[in-house]
């Protein structure tokens, strides 16, 4: 068995990640896309992505969606239908848990059911651009009560959005932009029902009763449009009754479990089920075949084959760069890998509002956050872990201008805590 240290590890990670040089190739052919780059904040996908490439960084091959734990990423609009069937739940408690929260405590019952009605609900709604709010008051209106909650900032009754952005990509919306205006539109091509989408209707094959889950008989109460569960959404863009058999629920699982180790690898099945907000035992039951098991200081870790020589022997890490918070790199669930101190692991890894880190020579080195100075120029105050020497100062200095650069301003300023 292969044993490698925690150096090795992130040297191997930041090659995978295309953080070892910057290169001239278009944004939708890195290679990271093949992982989607997760919209923190304004900006920070064109901030992860001008730390990989020097080339313009628009890039009309790629679009926003709620991806990977219902998160905004961006990704290639080809990789859209493979990516819509990886992500869908495996079985009814892989849907409970994804969905697990005190808002509605009463949804888990539901399973692959919740999903299934509400990306139904989202096609039906959204087909074209509109504002979030307003999607969203409409589809509530189109869900089982069990999925809504009453919002005390909104002072309405919607959807939980966890479901909300956990059903997205099935239902055919992409994200046109966030923020205080944010706004949906219909994804190219979605306008099918999901059976044409090649998506399971009912999850596991089964019906909900037979997957253990305590539903009744009865028809459950809707938000407001007064159907039965098994009427929500039909009509225009209705669904088919009929259910894909259980070897086709969350086909191309074992591919995208083996993209998060090609890039955030060696880890195991806990890695992966944190990654994608389900559990260990769901990730076990469906692990890949064509891994390898290396040792990681000690731990159990897998890699794919194709991978261990990369693993093997990375190039030794160099450079500066400032990443957005949420990077790809920053995705990893083994997170005392990334930064061993845990007092440091509070800065990086905050409740609300986490800031970019620092990467200095292959290890994150501090923390830092931007702030724009009208359209002219970003102010950038770095805080970092240790004290820098004035050639590392210089060198992010220099470094600052990428951000400058993602952020379309002219310049950028440094300040060091």
């Amino acid at each position: 068995m292969l044993k490698v240290d925690r150096a090795q590890v992130m040297a191997y990670r930041l090659a995978a990640l295309g953080l070892s040089a910057r290169g001239a190739i278009r944004p939708a052919d890195l290679p990271v896309l093949d992982l989607g780059v997760q919209d923190y904040t304004p900006g920070s996908t064109r901030v992860a992505l001008a730390a990989r490439t020097r080339v313009a960084l628009d890039d009309d091959r790629l679009l926003t969606v709620w991806a990977a734990r219902g998160a905004p990423h961006l990704h290639r609009a080809v990789d859209l239908p493979r990516l819509t069937a990886q992500l869908w739940p495996l079985s009814h408690a892989d849907a409970a848990a994804r969905i697990n929260s005190n808002q509605i405590p009463a949804a888990a019952r539901l399973g692959i059911e919740a999903f299934r009605v509400t990306a139904a609900a989202m096609r039906e709604v959204v087909r074209a651009p509109m504002p979030r709010g307003e999607a969203s008051t409409r589809v509530s209106a189109r869900v089982p009560a069990e999925l809504t909650f009453e919002c005390k900032t909104c002072r309405a009754r919607h959807i939980s959005g966890n479901v909300w952005q956990q059903s997205g990509l099935a239902g055919g919306v992409q994200v046109l932009s966030r923020g205080r205006d944010a706004m949906l539109g219909p994804l190219p091509d979605a306008g099918l029902p999901l059976s044409d989408a090649g998506l399971p209707l009912s999850g596991a094959g089964l019906p909900l009763s037979d997957a253990g889950l305590p539903l009744p008989d009865v028809a459950l109460p809707l938000a407001g449009a007064g159907l039965a569960l098994s009427d929500a959404g039909r009509g225009a863009g209705a669904l088919p009754g009929a259910a894909l058999p259980a070897s086709d629920a969350g086909r191309g699982i074992g591919a995208l479990i083996t993209t998060y180790l090609r890039f955030l690898g060696p880890a195991g099945p806990s890695e992966v089920a944190r990654y994608l907000s389900t559990t260990t035992e769901e990730i076990r039951s469906v692990w890949p075949d064509g891994l390898v098991e290396v040792d990681v200081a000690g731990r159990r870790a897998w890699l794919p084959e194709v991978d261990v020589p990369a693993l093997g022997s990375p190039p030794t890490p160099a450079g500066v760069r400032l990443l957005p918070a949420m990077d790809p790199l920053l995705q990893a669930r083994d997170r005392d890998l990334l930064v061993p101190d845990r007092e440091r692991q509070k800065e990086v890894w905050r409740a609300l509002g986490n800031p970019g880190v620092l990467l200095l020579d292959g290890e994150i080195a501090g923390v830092w956050r931007p702030r724009m100075s009208g359209r002219r120029r970003v102010d950038l105050t770095v805080s970092p872990f240790r004290p820098l020497t004035a050639t590392q100062r210089e060198r992010i200095e220099g470094e600052a201008a990428e951000v400058a650069r993602a952020r379309d301003v002219p310049s950028a300023t440094t300040a060091f805590d």
